[in-house]
């Protein structure tokens, strides 16, 4: 392991056109569908849409971890300088190790939800999957929300690694052009739903 990629990577100045990739996983059926798809778009800041990536991972799986390092070190956009993800989790309870993310891809990643999970709910969820002890470790490693104003008067709550909290706030902040959720979160999700769903859906 580059020791280098355990500490926090140091923005200097972030441009307006600050390459971002946001994710976003695509409707699935929890009862039918073995794998889901995940969409991640490049983005300008929170301006232009620079390309589109896809993945598919398990259904309450455990391989969300890999299948993104995979997807960006694979990339040919080089010039990514952080990883914006819709949750912790992707098809159901197919959770984000952000720490081995940020080890294995030497990109921040910042985890973006809406509201502040109730913890106890998803304990309780968890009990009877197989990955529980893996969403557990997923979860401790990820740290408690921290609450943003993204916009005037909006709030919305962030995990993050491998970049400080004070740097996290000002890109999602600088990224939130359109609603309170970052436009490269907002857009992987209307792709994504399109594509799943034969139009898209919400997005803001």
């Amino acid at each position: 392991m580059d020791p280098e990629r355990s500490k926090d990577v140091k923005f200097y100045s972030i441009k307006d056109e600050v390459r971002i990739l946001g994710v976003d996983d695509a409707h699935f059926n929890l009862r039918k569908d073995k794998k889901a798809m995940l969409v991640g778009v490049v983005f300008r800041g929170g301006s232009y849409m620079d390309g589109v990536l896809r993945t598919d991972v398990t259904v309450d799986g455990t391989d969300s971890s890999d299948r993104l390092i995979e997807l960006v070190n694979g990339a040919k956009f080089k010039d990514i300088r952080v990883v914006m993800l819709d949750g912790l989790g992707f098809a159901g309870f197919n959770l984000v190790d952000l720490e081995r993310f940020f080890r294995e891809t030497g990109l921040p990643v910042i985890a973006v939800v809406r509201d502040m999970p109730d913890f106890k709910s998803i304990e309780a969820a968890l009990e009877n999957l197989k990955n529980k002890e893996h969403c557990l470790e997923c979860i401790r490693k990820a740290g408690r929300p921290r609450k943003i104003e993204s916009m005037p008067g909006k709030h919305i709550y962030i995990q993050h690694k491998g970049i400080s909290f004070e740097d996290a706030k000002k890109i999602v902040r600088l990224s939130s052009t359109r609603s309170n959720i970052p436009e490269p979160l907002r857009v992987a999700h209307l792709i994504a739903s399109g594509i799943a769903l034969g139009e898209s859906r919400g997005g803001t």
